[in-house]
């Protein structure tokens, strides 16, 4: 089954925005406690991920999303322009 370019930008997405909620709702609200038995910096791991680690990972995901969307972008337009040519003969 061959996926169009929405489809697998929806699942790119999907993925990368679960992982986001994971990181910042998982890691910083509901394990906040047991990670606060490790230290960072003197700070307790969870306090660091529900202040400044989840923002990181956003803004970390986002280049992620900008790699993805051009490698999918490449793809589809090298698939785009070969059906071209085939029309053309």
């Amino acid at each position: 089954m061959k996926l169009s370019y929405w489809q697998l930008n929806l699942i790119i997405l999907t993925l990368l925005l679960s992982i986001w909620f994971i990181v910042s709702f998982g890691f910083g609200i509901i394990w906040s406690e047991r990670l606060d038995e490790i230290s960072i910096g003197g700070f307790k791991l969870g306090f660091w991920f529900s202040q400044q680690g989840s923002i990181y990972f956003f803004v970390f995901i986002i280049f992620i999303y900008v790699y993805l969307m051009n490698k999918l972008d490449k793809k589809f337009s090298k698939d785009f322009n070969q059906d071209k040519e085939k029309g053309d003969k």
